[in-house]
């Protein structure tokens, strides 16, 4: 697999450096460690069946939580303990453990998390944070923020995950202005190996669908996509709309 460069997010993160000194230059991933056996695949909670899969332009934007005490020291989906002040996330379906970029939408403070879980299991929500995240992306008082998500890839096997947390988030972000966000959303209907099928099931979702194809891990997948949708509200009641039309996966995710 290839490096994960880091550096790029250098401008980005450039919000969250402490005062007074530069945001630390990030390291680069060189020995991911191995994805966790069978947290890749398919799983039902509540009813409503998550197929996780490693897709490596994976960008979307939707509320986040954040969990905290009440979990402190549990096992992860992972198998890690959960440690409610590191800079950790939990999230449905991408591979455990990897890491993200989490930019909040209200204030443009960014950070990497490693993501070591799974959940949250409520519609519309795409992430869940730690307490020490939440606190690094000032979202402790709202509770739910509106955030974008960006997999920057797998995270490193011992330690070095830890410190690009702790560097991307070291001293109290400055404030800056709100990230201006394009309001275009669509909803993922499904993922087919099959174009056929692909092609069949956006016939049936009407004239909003389309297919778009896409290579995952060498693999050709063909996504049924359906919108443009103006706004996140309107959005998830039309993902609920194709729910209610037989796509129990149907998610959310940003245009791009």
């Amino acid at each position: 697999m290839r490096p994960l460069l880091v550096g790029g997010l250098l401008a980005a993160l450039a919000a969250c450096g402490s005062v007074g000194r530069d945001a630390p230059r990030l390291p680069v991933v060189t020995d991911p460690a191995p994805i966790v056996t069978g947290t890749m695949r398919p799983y039902q909670v509540r009813g409503r069946w998550y197929r996780p899969f490693d897709d490596p332009d994976y960008e979307e934007v939707g509320l986040a939580s954040w969990y905290g005490a009440q979990f402190n020291g549990r096992p992860t989906a992972s198998g890690e303990r959960f440690d409610m002040n590191a800079l950790t996330a939990a999230h449905k379906t991408l591979p455990l453990p990897g890491l993200v970029e989490v930019t909040n939408l209200a204030n443009g403070r960014s950070v990497v998390l490693r993501v070591n879980d799974r959940g949250p299991f409520v519609d519309n929500r795409i992430i869940d944070l730690s307490r020490g995240a939440a606190e690094a992306l000032d979202m402790m008082a709202q509770g739910v923020g509106e955030v974008r998500v960006r997999y920057l890839g797998r995270a490193p096997r011992n330690g070095g995950g830890q410190r690009l947390q702790m560097a991307a988030a070291t001293g109290r972000p400055r404030q800056v202005a709100p990230v201006e966000v394009a309001r275009d959303y669509w909803i993922q209907a499904g993922s087919y190996a099959d174009p056929l099928a692909a092609r069949l099931s956006a016939e049936a979702l009407g004239d909003t669908a389309v297919v778009r194809s896409a290579d995952v891990e060498g693999r050709r997948l063909y996504r049924v996509m359906v919108g443009p949708w103006p706004d996140t509200h309107s959005a998830e009641r039309g993902r609920q709309d194709v729910v209610a039309r037989g796509f129990a996966d149907a998610q959310l995710i940003s245009g791009r």
